[in-house]
């Protein structure tokens, strides 16, 4: 039996980017279960009361895709008493490491070398493509485990927007939620009380300038375009979701039909 989530949003002090993914609507009239699948960004910085918040949630298992580099950046997950951590990164630790490192320690010239002109929207929308088309064995792993016996769940990346976006996504698909209630859910990531704190060095006359600002915001900011790419991967790639989830996935109809049972009302 899972605890009763509140209705509210709760203050988390230390983890960004929460929420209940419960109340949204399928195409066949059915809804999402409270309670049953959590997203945010990492649990490093959770405070005790965070901590005590998320273990009353009465979670199954915490899946972190942040990768090696992510996990040395901001720390480990706090522990949560009796839940299960998996660790399904859904980037290599050293893809884009000088990049991320640019991002962080890169002067003005250097970051309108790597993100002016759309550079920095073209590179999120490559990212969402190659997450559908090059990580279905991990997105297996976690339909199958929420089908299995992993719920209630909590999915998180480092910002919570990308990786645990498009793992969510994926999830939602094989729900058979909305496409609109999908994306919508999805854009929430983009509210400034949930946006990944950036952490530059320099001071913050120089590290921070609206120039600055402006060259990060597409690395930062949910963007429709951006989950729309990872559709559009979908289609492109395997023709249609049912395809996708029965022959990308691996996913069975009768396994596809307990995910369904266990997550939606």
């Amino acid at each position: 039996m899972t605890q009763q989530v509140p209705s509210t949003e709760p203050e988390l002090a230390g983890v960004r980017n929460f929420r209940d993914v419960g109340g949204l609507p399928t195409v066949d009239g059915r809804r999402v279960r409270h309670g049953v699948l959590f997203r945010s960004g990492h649990l490093a910085h959770a405070t005790e009361e965070d901590a005590a918040f998320l273990a009353s949630l009465g979670l199954h298992t915490v899946f972190d895709f942040r990768n090696a580099a992510d996990q040395k950046l901001e720390g480990p997950d706090v522990e949560l008493p009796g839940v299960r951590n998996v660790n399904l990164p859904l980037s290599d630790p050293a893809d884009g490491a000088e990049f991320w490192k640019m991002v962080r320690d890169g002067d003005l010239d250097q970051l309108r070398a790597i993100l002016s002109d759309g550079k920095g929207a073209a590179r999120m929308i490559a990212s969402y493509r190659s997450m559908v088309k090059h990580r279905t064995a991990e997105h297996s792993q976690v339909l199958h485990a929420l089908a299995d016996d992993s719920v209630p769940a909590l999915m998180h990346c480092a910002a919570g927007k990308d990786r645990a976006g498009v793992s969510v996504a994926v999830t939602l698909l094989a729900l058979g939620v909305e496409r609109e209630a999908i994306v919508a859910d999805y854009l929430e990531s983009g509210a400034k009380h949930r946006r990944y704190k950036v952490r530059r060095s320099g001071s913050a006359e120089t590290a921070y300038t609206p120039e600055v600002m402006e060259l990060l915001d597409p690395l930062f900011d949910a963007r429709a375009e951006y989950l729309q790419a990872a559709f559009a991967s979908i289609e492109e790639t395997w023709g249609d979701v049912d395809t996708y989830l029965t022959q990308g996935l691996g996913l069975a109809p009768e396994t596809r039909e307990r995910l369904r049972e266990r997550l939606l009302d």
